[in-house]
């Protein structure tokens, strides 16, 4: 009797665990993913929240903006081009002096003694060279002795420039005009040629020099106009391009190019950094974009167009590049709509609400 009950306790859980078995393994209806399939096709997509843009024609600039510094048109360190002892200084430093205007002089008592010793023989060797020719054209001398006369005259007179040579160059003068540093020696000091006295400094007009990519140096040309600005002050300064490196760095590939400015009123110090802006070229009525708008895909640049509600992907061919835009050569026009957020969510056909339109 109990291995009747035994056994047939076995046999109702075997069926139970079969049919438990069969039921998990029969396919039922998922009543939500089949409320999902009968839901139309717009409330099954998301819509996106997205910014938009209507294109407008409007002038675009090609700027290199790099970082240079502003250079004097001529400088210069002051030295006197002989030895002696200095006697004199008149400049007042840091002024502005004219090109020529004496500056500091040494000594030279001892030239000033020689020239006019030497000044004193003209009357004499003139007179000598009048008698002599009137002698000879009368034949009363030989033509040697006239030229002896001669000679002499002349060599006393290479001997006086020579002096006064000697005399300039115990004077220093200001090779052009500038303003003028701080003096480094003082009335009574010894100076050679190598003693520097002050600095000459010319500001007007100023040089700016900077440098460019290799990739622009082509471009860059004498005549080509820049803006620069520099720390501190707000407005922008124009200058011009005068010349160029004769070639590019080897280290740095780039290509070294000075402008002018002309600091008329000398507001400008040699020295500063400038933040320069160089115009390559203009467009006019150019079609151009927020480069936040191009989506790159397999080696094509896309741009998502408002159409009727929906994200439309076109494939557009782009040209120029600034900081903050880029020209369509092809795929856009005049008044189209473009989706300028959320680009990388964005798929063919997706429902869009224009949150802003510029």
């Amino acid at each position: 009797m109990d291995k009747r009950i035994k056994w047939s306790i076995i046999l109702l859980i075997g069926a139970g665990l079969a049919g438990l078995g069969i039921y998990q393994f029969t396919p039922h209806e998922n009543k939500e993913l089949a409320k999902a399939d009968v839901m139309p096709k717009e409330k099954r997509q998301r819509v996106l929240n997205v910014n938009a843009q209507v294109i407008k024609p409007h002038l675009l600039t090609d700027e290199i903006k790099v970082t240079g510094r502003l250079v004097p048109d001529e400088e210069v360190n002051l030295s006197f081009e002989t030895s002696g002892k200095i006697t004199d200084i008149f400049f007042t430093e840091g002024t502005l002096v004219k090109r020529g205007t004496l500056l500091a002089k040494v000594n030279d008592r001892q030239l000033q003694a020689q020239l006019k010793r030497l000044e004193a023989q003209i009357p004499l060797a003139e007179d000598r060279v009048f008698r002599q020719n009137a002698l000879l054209k009368r034949d009363a001398v030989s033509k040697e002795a006239y030229e002896q006369v001669k000679t002499e005259l002349a060599t006393l007179n290479a001997d006086i420039e020579h002096i006064k040579a000697s005399i300039d160059m115990t004077e220093l003068r200001a090779p052009f005009d500038g303003i003028i540093g701080l003096r480094q020696v003082s009335a009574g000091a010894y100076a050679s040629p190598t003693t520097v006295v002050a600095k000459l400094t010319k500001v007007t007009p100023l040089k700016v020099e900077f440098a460019v990519p290799e990739r622009y140096a082509r471009d860059i040309k004498k005549g080509t106009k820049l803006d620069f600005k520099v720390e501190g002050r707000l407005e922008s300064y124009p200058a011009q391009v005068y010349a160029t490196e004769s070639g590019l760095d080897m280290e740095t590939h780039s290509l070294t190019i000075r402008a002018l400015y002309p600091n008329h009123k000398s507001e400008l110090l040699p020295g500063r950094y400038a933040n320069i802006q160089l115009k390559q070229k203009e467009i006019e009525d150019a079609i151009a974009i927020p480069s936040e708008a191009i989506v790159p895909e397999m080696g094509t640049n896309k741009v998502f167009v408002y159409q009727n509600g929906v994200a439309e992907p076109v494939d557009v061919v782009i040209g120029l590049r600034t900081d903050a835009e880029v020209q369509i050569i092809q795929g856009l026009a005049i008044g189209d709509t473009i989706l300028t957020s959320g680009t990388l969510q964005l798929r063919k056909g997706m429902p869009v609400t224009l949150q802003s339109i510029n």
